[in-house]
């Protein structure tokens, strides 16, 4: 070898040498105190009333807690102390948001269902796991963990949506981990039991969150009824209707808002299918329904009281649960008021009279987003309580093994 490519071959192993030192290096500190100033001073500016379950003093001592111990705790460490300050705020809209951080999934889901955690997702190398029940994870029995996570959750408003954010909050590895539930960071040994009790051990390693929600290699567990088929020509996913098959009924999906002016167009389609087939019974289902614009729900029911075949007495029934939420709550306590409807299903997980309104700033240096409440809405006589349906109907382990929606199934045998 010539004495130039020697020193062409080593002046490149340098480069790439330096290039690798320079990707290398550590990111930038996160400067905490500064973040959390920010977090304090905007809350009290920007929330309609912060103090109105937790007293200024106590709020203050926590802040000072982690404040005056930054420099000896971890970044997840105080996120996880800034999620327990900001539980006690008490409304289920001012929360710390996950969605900017590098957070880690274990790729499954798990509802809270007759007792028991089912897996109702689950990746495909892991299917043999859906439907089953967890019992523990590293070891750690699922009760236990289930409370340290349950007071960590986010977006809670009441015992209802705690159940619902738990499980949401379960399979994050960084929480886990911070609350000693988990040895290693992102990797974790799972315990189940299947119908006939036995046990069945699954180690799962945790993804990051952007690859998990580009993989489409899951397994869902899904329920429905016959009688209930989704259109094919229906222009949102979240919002569309169909008859329900052998009866007088409507059944209208109702996930998520439109915008106004869709939601006009929507109701005008809506009229006309019911008045042209002069069907007698509407379920509206808004189990799903996390919020959004409580507004635009009220045009669907101006639209609804266009149609007069229906059954205005009896024949309108909203469909509510754990995971009704924010405005999909308001939007079931206006339906139960403006359409004479009964609510059919389990409590919300938010309150119809509470702060509402979510709106959100970001803390400059850890990107963590902090949610606030920026109004309060009464549209109940009772306080601080979920809205409760008028026919409780819980989903049962029976109809689930088999694929079926007990709620919708036990109504339709009604009609």
């Amino acid at each position: 070898m010539n004495s130039f490519l020697k020193v062409a071959i080593n002046f490149l192993a340098a480069v790439l040498l330096s290039s690798n030192g320079l990707f290398a290096q550590t990111p930038n500190k996160i400067k905490w105190k500064e973040d959390l100033e920010i977090y304090k001073k905007s809350l009290e500016e920007k929330h309609i009333d912060l103090y109105n379950t937790i007293t200024k003093d106590e709020f203050e001592n926590e802040w000072n807690k982690i404040y005056k111990n930054v420099e000896t705790l971890n970044d997840f460490e105080i996120i996880l102390k800034l999620m327990h300050l900001t539980r006690r705020v008490n409304d289920g809209h001012t929360s710390v948001s996950l969605r900017n951080m590098p957070i880690h999934r274990f790729p499954l889901e798990v509802k809270f269902i007759d007792d028991k955690w089912r897996v109702v997702k689950v990746s495909n190398e892991h299917s043999n796991l859906l439907k089953l029940s967890l019992v523990a994870i590293d070891d750690v029995p699922i009760e236990e963990l289930s409370t340290k996570v349950s007071e960590a959750a986010q977006f809670v408003e009441n015992e209802h949506s705690q159940i619902v954010r738990t499980g949401e909050y379960m399979n994050i590895s960084e929480l886990l981990h911070t609350l000693h539930i988990i040895k290693k960071e992102h990797q974790a040994v799972f315990t189940f039991l299947d119908i006939n009790n036995q046990k069945i051990k699954a180690t799962l390693t945790a993804i990051d969150t952007d690859s998990l929600i580009k993989t489409t290699d899951f397994v869902h567990l899904t329920v429905g009824i016959p009688e209930i088929t989704k259109p094919n020509d229906s222009s949102f996913n979240y919002l569309w209707f169909t008859p329900i098959k052998n009866t007088k009924a409507l059944y209208i999906n109702f996930e998520s808002y439109p915008t106004f002016e869709e939601m006009q167009v929507f109701g005008g389609k809506l009229v006309n299918y019911i008045s042209k087939n002069q069907l007698e019974q509407i379920v509206i289902d808004m189990r799903n329904n996390g919020g959004g614009d409580l507004y635009v729900g009220v045009v669907l029911a101006y639209a609804l009281n266009l149609a007069d075949s229906i059954d205005w007495k009896n024949g309108v029934f909203v469909l509510t649960s754990n995971k009704t939420f924010s405005a999909g709550t308001s939007n079931a306590a206006l339906f139960k008021q403006l359409l004479n409807a009964k609510l059919v299903g389990q409590p919300t997980g938010s309150n119809p009279n509470g702060y509402q309104d979510m709106d959100s700033f970001t803390l400059p240096s850890s990107k963590l987003v902090i949610t606030y409440s920026k109004r309060l809405f009464r549209l109940s006589d009772k306080a601080n309580t979920a809205l409760q349906p008028d026919i409780i109907i819980n989903q049962k382990e029976n109809d689930l093994f088999n694929n079926i929606d007990t709620v919708l199934k036990v109504l339709i045998n009604r009609f």
